[in-house]
C-alpha cells in the first residue's frame, strides 16, 4: 500500500470521528488568528531574514534576527493556534505555558522526543523563531498609504529543561502577546477544529487550506472563483509567478485540497475554468455567536492587518482607511470587517451610495444601536 493510501485512510477514519461528533460537543473548538488564514507564513526553511509577499497594492514582510531565522513549517501554525486558543479563553495577553514542556507539546499533540532532529528541539527552535519575528503589512495605492507592525509576541521566558521536559521548573514558562495580535485574536477568532489540525499537522499547507475554507465559508453568500495566481500568492508556495510554477503550484494545491475534503466535506470547492470555485458552505465549525466574540468594555481595537484585496468582500465602492477607525467608533466592539460584508450585501440590493464611507458609518451606528436596544 503507498503512503498516499495509508495518509487517505488515516484521513477517512479521523473524518468518520469528527462526524459522529460535533466539535463542540466533543471539546475539540479552536481557534486561528483571523489575519494568519488570509497571509500565510512560509511552508519550509527560507533564507535569508525576510519574508515578504505582494498581492497588487498589497504587501507582507515577515522579518526575524538573521542569526534565528524565520518561523516555518507545521509547527508555529499550531503554536499560532493554541495561542490564539487561550486568548479567547483567558482574555488576558499574558499566557502560562503549562506545568511542564511535556504538558504544553500534549496541547500541541506532540510528543516530547529527544536528540538533534528530535520533536523537542524542533519547538524549541519554532518557538524562537515565531516569537522573535516582526511582520509589516502595506497597503499602497494612488488614494492612500496604510502601513501596520505587528508582534505576535511582546516578550518569553521559557524555563523548561529540554533534558528533563516532564519536571515542573521553577518558574513559569510564559509569553505576553502584543497587543494588536491579542485584540485582533479576542475579537475576530476563527473557529477551527483541533481533530482536524492534528490529522492535517504533517502539511504545512493543508493546515492553512482548511483554516482558510472554513474562515472563507463562514462568509461566502455567492460562487467566487479565485484566480490561481492569487491563490499561489496567498499560499506563498515557492514557484515562479508564471507559465509552469503555476500549474505545479495548482497541482500541489490540489493535491492537498483532496486531503483537507476528506475531514471538511462540506466544503463546496471545485477546479473552475481560470481558478478555484467556491460556493456557499457551512462553515466546519460554526461561528460564535456574535455577542461572544465583543467585549463589555472592549479597548479600542485596531486591526491585525489591513484590508486584504477580496474577490468577493471587497468589490463595490471603495472605502477610506479613516473610515474603518470611524466605523469602529460608531459600533465599539464590533468586528468592523463583518459589518463591512453586511453593509456590502445590503448597498448590493440597493444600489451603491453617492457617499460609500458616511453610509457604511451610519449603517455601523445603527446596527450597534439596534442590537443594544
Amino acid at each position: 500500500m503507498s503512503d498516499d493510501t495509508e495518509d487517505i485512510d488515516k484521513l477517512v477514519r479521523q473524518a468518520f470521528m469528527i462526524e459522529a461528533e460535533e466539535a463542540r460537543q466533543a471539546g475539540a473548538v479552536r481557534f486561528m488568528a483571523r489575519a494568519l488564514t488570509q497571509a500565510t507564513m512560509p511552508h519550509k526553511a527560507t533564507p535569508g531574514s525576510e519574508f515578504k509577499r505582494r498581492n497588487g497594492s498589497f504587501i507582507l514582510s515577515m522579518l526575524a534576527p538573521s542569526d534565528i531565522g524565520l518561523p516555518y513549517g507545521s509547527i508555529p501554525r499550531l503554536l499560532v493556534s493554541w495561542i490564539t486558543t487561550e486568548a479567547v479563553r483567558t482574555k488576558s495577553p499574558i499566557l502560562e505555558l503549562g506545568p511542564s514542556l511535556s504538558a504544553f507539546m500534549s496541547g500541541l499533540d506532540l510528543t516530547p522526543t529527544g536528540g538533534r532532529w528530535g520533536s523537542i528541539t524542533r519547538l524549541r527552535d519554532q518557538m524562537t523563531r515565531l516569537f522573535a519575528s516582526s511582520v509589516t503589512c502595506i497597503y499602497d495605492d494612488k488614494d492612500r498609504t496604510g502601513i501596520v507592525n505587528v508582534r505576535v509576541v511582546e516578550e518569553a521566558d521559557l524555563w523548561w529543561n529540554p533534558k528533563a521536559p516532564d519536571d515542573a521548573p521553577l518558574w513559569k514558562s510564559t509569553i505576553e502577546l502584543g497587543k494588536k495580535f491579542f485584540e485582533e485574536a479576542i475579537n475576530s477568532p476563527v473557529p477551527v477544529d483541533m481533530r482536524a489540525l492534528k490529522a492535517l499537522k504533517r502539511s504545512p499547507m493543508a493546515l492553512d487550506i482548511y483554516c482558510w475554507l472554513t474562515y472563507r465559508m463562514s462568509y461566502l453568500r455567492k460562487p467566487t472563483e479565485i484566480p490561481w495566481a492569487a491563490l499561489q500568492m496567498q499560499f506563498g508556495a515557492d514557484y515562479a509567478m508564471q507559465g509552469q510554477g503555476t500549474r505545479d503550484f495548482k497541482k500541489k494545491f490540489l493535491h492537498h485540497l483532496r486531503a483537507v475534503l476528506v475531514l471538511y466535506p462540506e466544503a463546496n470547492v471545485e477546479d473552475g475554468e481560470h481558478g478555484l470555485l467556491l460556493k456557499p458552505s457551512k462553515p466546519h465549525v460554526a461561528q460564535l455567536p456574535p455577542a461572544l466574540p465583543r467585549l463589555k468594555n472592549p479597548p479600542a481595537p485596531e486591526p491585525l492587518l489591513l484590508p486584504l484585496p477580496d474577490y468577493q468582500e471587497r468589490s463595490g465602492p471603495h472605502l477610506r482607511t479613516q473610515t474603518y477607525e470611524m466605523a469602529r467608533k460608531a459600533a465599539p466592539g464590533w468586528d468592523v470587517y463583518e459589518l463591512e460584508r453586511q453593509w456590502r450585501e445590503w448597498i448590493e440590493k440597493k444600489g451603491p451610495p453617492q457617499k460609500p464611507d458616511a453610509a457604511f458609518i451610519a449603517f455601523c451606528r445603527k446596527k450597534a444601536a439596534r442590537e443594544n436596544l
